[in-house]
């Protein structure tokens, strides 16, 4: 008899195990018709802790604040948008279309704002939307970066640090994260080799200061996305968990991600969509739930 209660015990203890796995939940999709027809191919997005106050990025240098309209249990039914503006150069200028394709955007808590273009590969900081920025050291590797291929993914921790990875990845070997810290960049880690055909997009470290990716990939029917979770540490990052793995054309462009806790504590992820100033794509606001 000792036996199988052995088992039963065993059972027992690994059950919660299983229990705690992560999985994420589709909230909803919300098709934002009657987008201003300049302002489109949107590449990044933050959303403040109410859930609702957010800054959009466009890929052509152009940024603006807005809230999303929410219904009782939480849903976006519509969105209000600010004045769209243009992002400015280091000489006050606006940025001219060769040097303003803004792909990344991390919002720092005292409203700087950190940007990462690519074709022309640098990251920007800005003290306010419509402000004049000062240009960050290169990070590693840049030279190397296809033109359209640069960091997408671009992600702010909770002590101030910068942390990217490229959409070029290396042909071989694992993805490099790169950190910005004390006025110079280094890297800290690497992280898995997505699935072929998936690029990283997107990147934002949620409440419970874990590094959420996410990941997109494209073929004639339609694109499908992934999100991967991270815990970093003195050692480097974790194997990862995948939150969120998409059927082709369940979304559109997936390429930017917010991720926040919202009133009922339950941490959400919350993805724009680039449409490419296409007549075949749309500019979508997709949201999963995270269900521990």
């Amino acid at each position: 008899m000792r036996k199988p209660a052995f088992a039963a015990l065993s059972l027992a203890l690994l059950l919660p195990r299983l229990a705690a796995a992560a999985s994420a939940v589709l909230v909803g999709s919300y098709d934002w018709r009657g987008v201003d027809p300049a302002f489109g191919g949107l590449s990044g997005i933050e959303i403040g802790a109410d859930g609702r106050q957010m800054v959009l990025l466009s890929d052509r240098g152009q940024i603006a604040a807005g809230s999303l309209v929410r219904d009782a249990a939480g849903g976006i039914t519509g969105v209000s948008l600010g004045p769209v503006q243009r992002l400015r150069a280091e000489d006050g200028k606006p940025l001219p279309l060769v040097k303003a394709d803004a792909e990344g955007l991390a919002l720092a808590p005292d409203g700087r704002l950190f940007i990462a273009f690519e074709r022309v590969h640098r990251v920007l900081e800005y003290p306010r939307p419509g402000g004049i920025p000062r240009a960050l050291p290169q990070p590693p590797d840049v030279r190397r970066l296809p033109a359209n291929r640069s960091f997408e993914a671009l992600a702010i921790d909770r002590h101030g640090w910068l942390w990217t990875t490229p959409e070029g990845i290396p042909a071989r070997g694992p993805l490099p994260l790169y950190r910005f810290r004390d006025g110079r960049w280094d890297q800290p880690a690497t992280l898995p080799r997505p699935p072929d055909g998936f690029l990283p997009t997107g990147a934002d470290f949620g409440p419970d200061g874990r590094l959420y990716l996410l990941e997109r990939d494209f073929a004639l029917f339609g694109f499908r996305s992934r999100v991967v979770r991270f815990t970093l540490g003195p050692g480097g990052a974790d194997a990862g968990e995948v939150l969120v793995q998409t059927r082709w054309g369940q979304h559109d462009n997936l390429e930017g991600i917010a991720v926040w806790r919202d009133a009922a504590g339950a941490i959400r992820l919350t993805l724009v969509s680039d449409d490419n100033f296409s007549r075949l794509q749309k500019t979508q606001i997709v949201e999963y739930r995270i269900t521990e």
